[in-house]
C-alpha cells in the first residue's frame, strides 16, 4: 500500500479551522516533530508540540514512536 506524503500546509489549515480529530492532531504534530518543521513555525506550534510530548502523546525525534 502506498503511503501518502504528509502535507504540512494542509494540516496547519485544517488544524487552524478546527476540522481535525484529537487523533489527527496528535499524528500531525508527530509528523511535524519528526521532520523538525514544527520548530520553524510560529511559537504556538512549538509550545503545543512540547505539551504533547510532555503529556506522552508524541515523542521527540529518535525516540520510539507511540503505537
Amino acid at each position: 500500500m502506498e503511503t501518502k506524503e504528509f502535507d504540512t500546509v494542509s494540516f496547519v489549515m485544517d488544524y487552524e479551522s478546527g476540522e481535525l480529530t484529537r487523533e489527527e492532531i496528535i499524528a500531525g504534530f508527530q509528523q511535524m516533530i519528526n521532520s523538525g518543521v514544527v520548530w520553524k513555525l510560529q511559537g504556538n506550534y512549538g509550545r503545543s508540540a512540547m505539551d504533547l510530548i510532555n503529556a506522552g502523546h508524541c515523542t521527540r525525534p529518535g525516540q520510539d514512536s507511540r503505537p
